[in-house]
């Protein structure tokens, strides 16, 4: 038995692409430099696996910022305004990735949106009508000469040809059917190019098929590979799946010229019962993804081999693969130096999972698999007691009341007492939450952490960058106040330190997106809050202006999905524990005079099913109420605000109209607005603030730019419900961007009030 990995992370132990891009982008390096940090973190991956014995090892996914982006550019799909930019080639695709303003012109960059249901993003290309087909394979088989040259030949992977054309944003008039032909004629290149080099396999990742699919998209994925697949000379192709089953398609799949298939055994619910039912081709390897690509938690090496066992009843050859790519989870557990074996001997990241591949083959591949010294030790793990338990937020759960899900009044009569209470001008202006986080707020709390000051000395510091941020929005004149979270590392990670139930790691990144990498918690046992988290930093900041200040929280869900959640409870019951807590901290803020209360949902999509006929019954039916628990205590005069980014919203509008907010905030400059209309079909009744300008992008928004946008929002949603804010945080951004932006947003929402009087 053999093992292969779909994906390795890329960033690098100690996030070395992600310092070396971003040094790229302040012009401290070249591009040649750059070239030489990726081409070492792709020797170091490779050989890393190679040590582990990994037979399957992956070349081609690594990127300088996301692969889709870069199997648009292999294919010439690049829109004509960045073509028009005259630059370099890598500055071109970094200006699809991030916008570009500067000599040679100024663009926003392409939409970006979640990958399926991770919280890794991924860009949206864009095809125009006139775009020509073309490929350029130099990156992919540059990366495969390289690691040949070390001796390992890998096998390419590829963004799938369906996948591709299901994902691409076709900006004219034609469609996916209309780029057929010229996608499929340079996948039939990319096969014929890899088998001229010597590759034994391609891999061709295939993650939109275990959506649902309708017959027309089965017979267009039978069409497309049909003709890809009579390329193959004597390269072998891998159909790989991933984040659920192919339930729709498996007999489709399982008739084509594949010669491996790849199948996701930890989210595809039914992956095992179709093969049971319908047998496995018997000319076909399995790729079987037992080890779970987006957790932490160490492999059940009993529960791996069961599956594995019955799967050799259908299939005469097997493959032990991840379920998906390891970009999902952190590089390795040896950076983790304060936690105690105590706790690390239940986890296993990146490169632990390389290990735990090898050692399954082992237990696999042994005559006597019960026996055999990996599998007793992981039993006897298995076999712990983690000591996670708390009785009393068992019990607190567990009494949660029916009632406590429905705020009173209802909405319409709250917002008419929260517009006399809170006399804000018609388009009010916000902004999201935070404040740039430059070099000196980290450098003042990673003195603190360290000991280098005091307490004192760090709450002084924080109060004076408030000051100063809460006199900046005044000056701008924004109506709406945040205190800027300058004490927050993460929006995530600053809750779970204070709360119960979490562990930290040091430097267990993981890529959001581009350079953007977050550090999860993990949730080790039960939540609960011991005392109020939030409420000293808003008091202090509401003390500091007689305009209304926002209380910043973020909601049970995204904590929740941007954790590493446990295995043992469900998801519901994990996030119900955590919406008690946020509840509390709600009810304090309230009770100290805080009148408008943000809770961020940035992450409610999330963990929502990829099939729709299993959102009610999976998700919705406890994520939504989660939310509304945590606010359904406050009073009607108290404002909650809500905000969702990057990720498609249009066909849960219902359900994120009925988690009664007062106010939401989406992400939507990206997707130009594309929301609006779901809103006005819809008849959304909560008060909505719709992005007006990318703040992932380092440009800078003009007036008429805002305005244009605006312009299109009072054509669907109400004035009197529409408020005027940047589409996320601006944590990332720096201070000299920062300012001018909002002063545009605020002088455009002013002229549309003059031009509405």
């Amino acid at each position: 038995m053999k093992t292969s990995v779909i994906g390795y992370p890329r960033v690098g132990c100690l996030r070395e692409l992600k310092f070396a891009s971003e040094k790229y982008f302040r012009n401290e390096i070249t591009e040649e430099e750059l070239r030489k940090v990726s081409i070492e973190l792709r020797k170091q991956h490779w050989k890393i696996q190679q040590e582990n014995e990994i037979d399957f090892i992956s070349s081609n996914d690594f990127s300088f910022y996301d692969n889709l982006l870069d199997t648009a550019v292999m294919l010439n799909i690049i829109p004509k305004r960045y073509i028009d930019l005259r630059l370099s080639d890598i500055d071109t695709y970094f200006a699809m990735a991030r916008g570009y303003q500067g000599e040679n012109g100024d663009v926003k960059a392409l939409a970006m949106k979640k990958w399926f249901n991770t919280n890794y993003h991924y860009m949206v290309p864009e095809i125009e009508d006139d775009t020509h087909i073309k490929l350029n394979a130099s990156k992919a088989i540059n990366e495969f000469v390289e690691a040949k040259n070390l001796g390992i030949n890998t096998k390419p992977v590829f963004t799938g040809i369906f996948t591709l054309l299901k994902l691409l944003r076709y900006t004219d008039t034609k469609c996916a059917e209309d780029f057929a032909d010229e996608v499929i004629l340079a996948y039939s290149d990319i096969i014929k190019k890899f088998d001229e080099l010597g590759a034994e396999w391609i891999e061709f990742d295939e993650p939109c098929i275990v959506k649902d699919l309708a017959a027309d998209d089965i017979k267009f994925f039978n069409k497309l590979y049909s003709k890809v697949l009579n390329s193959k000379g004597n390269v072998k192709v891998l159909l790989q799946t991933y984040f659920g089953d192919i339930r729709d398609c498996y007999n489709d799949v399982a008739a084509l010229a594949f010669d491996g298939i790849g199948l996701d055994f930890v989210e595809g619910k039914k992956s095992l019962s179709l093969i049971r039912e319908n047998g496995f081709p018997k000319d076909k390897i399995l790729f079987a993804g037992v080890l779970n690509g987006k957790n932490i938690w160490k492999n059940n090496y009993s529960k791996s081999y069961e599956i594995i066992d019955e799967l050799q009843k259908y299939c005469k050859k097997i493959i032990l693969s991840t379920s998906c790519s390891l970009l999902h989870v952190p590089y390795t557990l040896k950076n983790e130096t304060k936690l105690t074996e105590e706790y690390t001997k239940y986890f296993a990241f990146a490169e632990e999972k390389l290990r735990e591949l090898r050692e399954l083959k082992e237990i696999c591949s042994s005559k006597i698999p019960f026996e055999t010294e990996v599998y007793l030790n992981n039993k006897k793990i298995f076999n712990s007691d983690r000591n996670c338990s708390n009785t009393d937020v068992k019990a607190r759960t567990a009494s949660i009341k029916n009632e406590y899900f429905t705020r009173q009044p209802e909405f319409s009569k709250r917002e008419k007492i929260q517009h006399k209470e809170l006399n804000l001008p018609v388009f009010p202006t916000t902004t999201i939450g935070s404040f740039p986080q430059t070099a000196d707020v980290k450098k003042n709390r990673s003195a603190y952490k360290k000991g280098n000051i005091t307490e004192k000395e760090y709450i002084d510091f924080n109060r004076k960058k408030i000051a100063d941020c809460i006199a900046l929005q005044e000056e701008i004149g924004i109506d709406v106040l945040v205190h800027g979270e300058f004490e927050r590392n993460d929006m995530v990670e600053y809750f779970g330190e204070k709360l119960q139930g979490y562990l930290f790691t040091e430097k267990a990144w993981v890529q959001s997106y581009g350079t953007r990498c977050v550090k999860p918690p993990i949730i080790w046992g039960d939540i609960s809050r011991e005392k109020p988290m939030t409420v000293d930093w808003s008091v202090y900041a509401q003390s500091l202006t007689k305009r209304p200040m926002k209380g910043m929280l973020t909601g049970p869900v995204t904590i929740l999905n941007w954790s590493f959640p446990r295995e043992d409870i469900s998801l519901k019951e994990c996030a119900y524990q955590i919406a008690l807590a946020i509840r509390d901290e709600v009810l304090d803020l309230e009770a100290n005079g805080i009148k408008i209360i943000q809770v961020d949902e940035a992450a409610l999509r999330e963990k929502l099913p990829l099939r729709k006929s299993d959102w009610e019954k999976d998700y919705l039916d406890w994520a939504i109420p989660a939310f509304r628990l945590v606010h359904s205590g406050v009073k009607p005069e108290t404002q909650i605000h809500t905000h969702m980014c990057y990720s498609e919203f249009t066909d849960i509008i219902t359900a994120i109209d009925n988690m009664d907010a007062d106010v939401i905030t989406f992400e939507a400059s990206r997707s130009d607005l594309q929301i609006l209309d779901a809103l006005k079909e819809n008849n959304f009744r909560t008060e909505v603030g719709p992005g007006v300008y990318d703040i992932h992008s380092p440009r800078i928004p003009s007036v008429e730019e805002i305005k244009e946008a605006l312009y299109k929002m009072v054509n669907k949603i109400p004035a009197e419900k529409l408020w005027v804010n940047p589409d996320c945080g601006l944590k990332t951004r720096g201070d000299k961007e920062t300012k001018p932006s909002l002063e545009n947003l605020v002088k455009a929402a002013e002229e549309l009030r003059n031009e509405s009087v």
